[in-house]
């Protein structure tokens, strides 16, 4: 097949997973049928709808409707603590039969009834398979965040293939991405490894922490309204919101003095105050020295509305102990209770025959609902948890309060920065659900909008810019390559995609876009010939890659894998008639990738060292397409250097591709007590460099810099150093064109190609007056060295930012090479 028709064979064609459902039940008010009906219709859904909007009736309901129009049954997946919300709208609202509650798929099979519950550990641990259920609905499917991300893969993994699923929750976290794309992955909405690469940009600092390219927002949230639905009230989708209305509500904050001493850190100075924001043992240490003076207050509180019903709400056993001691009369739920007792204490609050209840928001804050004879709530303590926080809150602060809601919140001096963190986080959730309700409100619940905005597209509009010493092109670098002239370029210098690793743009023609390595490098099949053919015999392509990290919890292998991307590079092109003439190694940090993947652990490694490997470097492949005269080596047009400027020593270097782990002896630890840690970079450089290498002393030098508190966790100041250029280890990692696009605010690459790379390969492989070309151009790095070389530069980029920030680039690179000196002026007058 052509090259068209093989792009048109990677558009994902979304047959409609859902059904037409009957008739909905009437008790439903307006909002939840329709949110019921869209769920239905598109098969596996999310709802995401405010606390008392009705989601146990509306999951209940869902789960009948699918029943009902492909038979088997259904399984409700639930936290422990929320099921006699369940069996009370089935039973008193739905008028269904009470849903049984299992917890084997032999007590599953003996049960009556189409609609079964469990919890989320009975599913986790495999005493229930969902995949004999036609339906399988997650109700407050964030709790699925305290078991971590393993979890969260094991369901996806353990759900694959259900028929119908439904995810229902309240508050998807703010700024918690990972959560609402692995809900997408659970959904099989969109793998989640390609939503990371599509709308998110990586903090090369830290792992995990993700932020929504700017021009990707609005494409996001309006791709998360495609198969989530966020409701805040009726009037979301049309309705009126009468009996719908939140009452009065307003937070208390009671600030305690700080209960534990200040300390002195480690450079012995003496802190003002102390803080527990500053580390695990910190806060643990200040919640158990202020434990009785924050129950204290919670009782004076208590004390000052006589008649008020209150949620105690607590998160350690000793807070537990000491409201038993201040509150004798207070109804308990924890952990190890027997479930019935605890379900009987819920219940009797719930209906008012209790006056106190004291739980911990992690088993009572999801689910329960207590609105009815309960406005009132205190926290004894506070902590980072804001799902946990804002969940205990609306358990009596939701639809169907009657009374004006007070919520106390008690803490310390100490935890000021704790709440501080606490409040800016229910600050972007209340942003985060008004960007989705008014994309509900705009689109409505059809989808159809929506989708015609995600669609991709095939090609593009080809543009090009022109400067006296260079090209930019933005067009599919396939089909501009195709229209090249055959040997007419002296240098192929590139950073390719590293497979499906990234999305550059929402384009079918991107090699990112692509399902695995072999759709990959299937499509590269397309573009390697012409690579081939446009260059001139005997030269070399310069081919950058890197190999990437598979993580045990997506492998199932248990333990991180490398997927050795560069070997596979090597077989395919050499498999279309390049000829493999080596690989550069370029060193990488190894504790910023470890910041970057959590893969490299000093902890693991102290656990388990067989589970560790070892720093991913990157490498440049060359390859030389092969001259036309057999009987010689030499390119048709050779790359010539005068031995006056190409020296003997750096002939030497250059022909070396081994490591060098240099040094003589290291700098003695007296030597390096003082310095900066930029003089140590320094230092340490010129004495690795110089001497021989004593691992054990490097060793010791690198604790005793740790001891002294001068060792960074978010670099390495003393890496090993290399003897030869063949391996680079002093690359300035951060001096790419994304530095120049960071001061103008512009959207930086995913993965630039570094200016000293680019310089190196474009000396040493090309004339001064020759022609370099970088068919994946980004920013145009290549060509803009190029340029800046002496050379003509010929960039393709697909991304239309990429393109115009690029172009820019080399017109700035153009007007300088161009601009007349002094001399030029002079030289003229002489003449």
């Amino acid at each position: 097949m052509n090259y068209i028709e093989f792009l048109k064979t990677k558009i994902a064609v979304s047959e409609p997973s859902g059904f037409e459902p009957g008739p909905v039940n009437a008790v439903l008010k307006p909002h939840q049928a329709d949110a019921v009906r869209w769920a239905c219709r598109g098969g596996r859904r999310a709802l995401f709808e405010s606390f008392g909007l009705g989601k146990t009736a509306q999951e209940l309901e869902w789960c009948r409707l699918c029943v009902e129009h492909d038979g088997g049954r259904a399984l409700i997946v639930l936290p422990l603590g929320v099921r006699q919300e369940f069996t009370r709208d089935a039973v008193e609202l739905l008028g269904m039969p009470r849903p049984p509650y299992v917890r084997t798929m032999a007590e599953a099979d003996a049960a009556e009834g189409s609609i079964l519950l469990t919890n989320y550990e009975r599913v986790r641990d495999g005493d229930i398979d969902p995949k004999a259920f036609t339906a399988v609905a997650l109700d407050e499917a964030s709790c699925l965040r305290s078991y971590g991300s393993k979890t969260y893969q094991e369901f996806t993994s353990l759900m694959q293939g259900v028929r119908y699923k439904l995810v229902a929750t309240a508050t998807p976290a703010p700024n918690r991405f990972k959560e609402l794309i692995h809900y997408a992955g659970y959904l099989e909405v969109m793998d989640t490894g390609q939503a990371l690469t599509r709308f998110f940009q990586r903090d090369s600092e830290k792992a995990g922490n993700l932020t929504l390219y700017p021009h990707m927002e609005r494409e996001f949230w309006l791709w998360m309204s495609s198969w989530a639905l966020f409701l805040t009230k009726p009037s979301d989708l049309g309705y009126d919101d009468a009996g719908y209305d939140l009452p009065p509500f307003e937070v208390r904050y009671h600030k305690l003095p700080a209960a534990s001493k200040p300390k002195e850190d480690r450079d012995g100075q003496t802190k003002l105050a102390a803080d527990a924001s500053l580390s695990l043992p910190d806060a643990s240490r200040e919640k158990r020295d202020s434990v009785t003076e924050r129950i204290a207050k919670a009782k004076e509180i208590v004390d000052s509305d006589p008649e008020a019903h209150f949620i105690l709400w607590h998160d350690r056993e000793d807070e537990r102990h000491e409201i038993k001691r201040v509150f004798p009369g207070a109804v308990e739920v924890y952990g190890t209770q027997d479930y019935e007792i605890r379900e009987r204490a819920v219940l009797d609050f719930a209906d008012g025959k209790t006056r106190l209840l004291a739980t911990k928001k992690e088993i009572s804050g999801q689910g329960c609902n207590f609105q009815r004879h309960c406005h009132r709530a205190i926290f004894t303590g506070i902590d980072y948890k804001f799902n946990d926080f804002i969940q205990a809150i609306h358990r009596i602060y939701r639809f169907l309060q009657t009374e004006r809601v007070l919520i106390d919140v008690i803490y310390t001096e100490a935890e000021s920065e704790v709440l501080r963190v606490l409040l800016e986080k229910w600050k972007n959730h209340d942003e985060m659900i008004a960007r989705m309700t008014a994309i509900i409100r705009e689109y409505g619940l059809s989808g159809a909008s929506q989708l015609e905005t995600l669609s991709r597209s095939i090609g593009c509009e080809r543009r090009e810019v022109r400067g006296e010493h260079f090209r930019a092109v933005r067009n599919d670098c396939v089909l501009e390559t195709c229209s090249m002239e055959e040997n007419s370029v002296d240098l192929i210098a590139t950073s390719i995609p590293f497979g499906n690793h990234y999305e550059y743009s929402a384009s079918y023609n991107d090699f990112g876009h692509n399902l695995d390595n072999d759709r990959f490098f299937e499509q590269m099949d397309y573009l390697s010939p012409e690579l081939l053919r446009v260059l001139r015999p005997g030269r070399i392509f310069a081919c950058h890659v890197k190999d990437r990290i598979l993580f045990g919890n997506v492998t199932g292998l248990g333990a991180p894998s490398v997927d050795p991307f560069h070997s596979l590079c090597i077989s395919h092109y050499t498999r279309h008639g390049f000829i493999f003439s080596g690989m550069i190694t370029v060193l990488t940090d190894v504790v910023r990738e470890n910041n970057q993947t959590y893969r490299l652990g000093w902890t693991e490694q102290c656990k388990d060292g067989t589970k560790m490997g070892v720093g991913c470097p990157e490498y440049i492949l060359l390859f030389r397409k092969p001259q036309t005269d057999r009987s010689k080596g030499y390119a048709d047009v050779p790359v010539v250097k005068s031995k006056e400027e190409y020296t003997r020593g750096r002939w030497q270097l250059d022909a070396h591709a081994f490591w060098r782990s240099s040094g003589d002896r290291l700098v003695e630890r007296r030597e390096l007590a003082g310095m900066t840690q930029k003089e140590l970079s320094r230092v340490w450089k010129e004495y690795s460099l110089g001497e021989i290498y004593d691992y054990e002393k490097h060793v010791q030098t690198a604790e005793t810099l740790d001891e002294a508190g001068n060792l960074p966790a978010s670099f390495m100041v003393i890496d090993p150093k290399s003897w030869s250029d063949w391996i680079w280890d002093d690359v300035a990692r951060m001096k790419t064109l994304n530095s120049e696009q960071g001061r103008k605010r512009l959207v930086n690459h995913v993965c630039p190609l570094q200016i000293d790379i680019v310089d190196r390969l474009i000396e040493r492989f090309s004339n001064r007056g020759e022609t370099v070309y970088d068919p994946f151009g980004g920013l145009m790095t290549v060509p803009y060295r190029a340029v800046k070389l002496g050379r003509e530069g010929i960039g393709c980029e697909l991304s239309a930012d990429y393109f115009a920030d690029g172009a820019e680039y080399l017109k700035s690179a153009d007007a300088e090479r161009d601009a007349p000196t002094l001399f030029d002026f002079i030289g003229r007058d002489a003449g």
